[in-house]
């Protein structure tokens, strides 16, 4: 579909929403595309399931698995990215707006003139005062926290910037829950890192100073693949659109290695029950693996990813910083060497339950939660 094309069949949709009953569009959860379904979905359907509410399910994408559920109850819009959805988030009328994307308010999504109760759902592990911007909830009346540390990082930026206090919940993290399940499917495997052929996934976060964009992911790829090792790499879907030469470089250089994949979907878990041992740097995926799986994560000291110049400020020190020594090992980029003469060990199985809400339970709690500021 071209640009016009599409551009039309928004407005359609923004206008098919608004011809709804208002009964119909109490509840809006809105996606910015397929990447953020396995934080959203399970909410979806576990509320159509267990109630009698219409609800609304708007997406940026055209290949968002939520439009392929069908539901009496449930009506589906895609709306773009563009002006048809800025236009549409400053009118939109409903009661309950929920969404994994963060800076409402602050650049091209606002609030509706309308009153309409914003819920946030996490779609990451990490620290909410160092990766993110500053102000990148205030504009949200509630927030889903994933663990404690959220509970703290939002009251501690509250206490700082002098905004009014939220409706915090104890909700936990959907993507934690959907890998340990499928790795109970799976089965735990018998495969240590000490066998004869260690399978490394290489999946670091994104940013300038990231493992790939920097150059250090080439040179643990070749270290790797050197010394008769399986890797997976698997960037970041920002990597692939901002640094998709480096990318390049890698994939064609290595693709006929039988030693060597490349895993270019970050909503796949494939790569993450079938490795030994993750190679991160400051990727929220690292988190998701080690709680998940329990299995040992290698850290690449590289600088952190700080979006919130003055994070400091908030006198908590971020989860991914504190965390990382209970689950890993951090390696200098000058000391790549340094990889293959690690002995990793699995991590404790109870390990999710210290940090971490309602594991395996989160769509349950968060559904009923969402259901009741819906019928408040």
């Amino acid at each position: 579909m071209n640009k016009v094309g599409a551009f039309f069949l928004h407005i359609k949709n923004v206008i098919a929403y608004n011809q709804l009953p208002k009964e119909h569009r109490r509840l809006t959860i809105y996606s910015e595309g397929k990447n953020y379904w396995s934080y959203l979905g399970g909410l979806l359907q576990t509320i159509l399931s267990t109630s009698d509410v219409h609800v609304c399910y708007v997406t940026s994408s055209k290949t968002d698995p939520g439009l392929e559920i069908e539901h009496p109850r449930l009506n589906s819009f895609i709306i773009g990215e563009g002006f048809v959805r800025d236009w549409m988030f400053a009118n939109m009328e409903t009661d309950v707006v929920v969404m994994t994307m963060p800076d409402l308010g602050q650049y091209q999504v606002k609030r509706s003139s309308h009153a309409v109760h914003y819920v946030y759902v996490q779609h990451s592990l990490v620290s909410l005062h160092m990766v993110y911007r500053p102000g990148a909830f205030d504009f949200y009346d509630t927030i889903f926290c994933a663990g404690p540390h959220h509970m703290k990082e939002i009251r501690a930026i509250e206490a700082l910037s002098d905004t009014p206090p939220k409706n915090l919940f104890e909700h936990g993290y959907a993507r934690l829950d959907s890998i340990m399940a499928e790795g109970a499917e799976r089965g735990r495997g018998n495969k240590t890192t000490t066998q004869a052929q260690q399978h490394f996934l290489l999946a670091p976060s994104w940013g300038t100073a990231g493992t790939i964009e920097t150059g250090v992911g080439a040179k643990i790829v070749a270290l790797l693949l050197s010394k008769n090792a399986k890797v997976t790499l698997r960037p970041h879907p920002q990597t692939i659109k901002f640094a998709a030469k480096r990318v390049d470089e890698i994939v064609s250089k290595y693709s006929a290695n039988p030693n060597f994949d490349y895993e270019n979907n970050v909503e796949g878990q494939s790569s993450l029950h079938a490795s030994d041992v993750m190679i991160c740097d400051w990727s929220g995926a690292a988190l998701d693996y080690a709680f998940g799986l329990g299995k040992p994560v290698i850290f690449i000291d590289v600088e952190r990813k700080v979006n919130n110049p003055n994070y400091q400020d908030i006198p908590i020190a971020p989860f991914e910083v504190e965390i990382r020594g209970s689950i890993g090992t951090v390696i200098s980029p000058d000391n790549l060497d340094a990889i293959l003469e690690l002995d990793l060990k699995p991590l404790p199985h109870d390990l999710a339950e210290k940090y971490v809400y309602n594991v395996g339970h989160s769509d349950e709690r968060g559904a009923r939660e969402i259901l009741r500021l819906v019928q408040k």
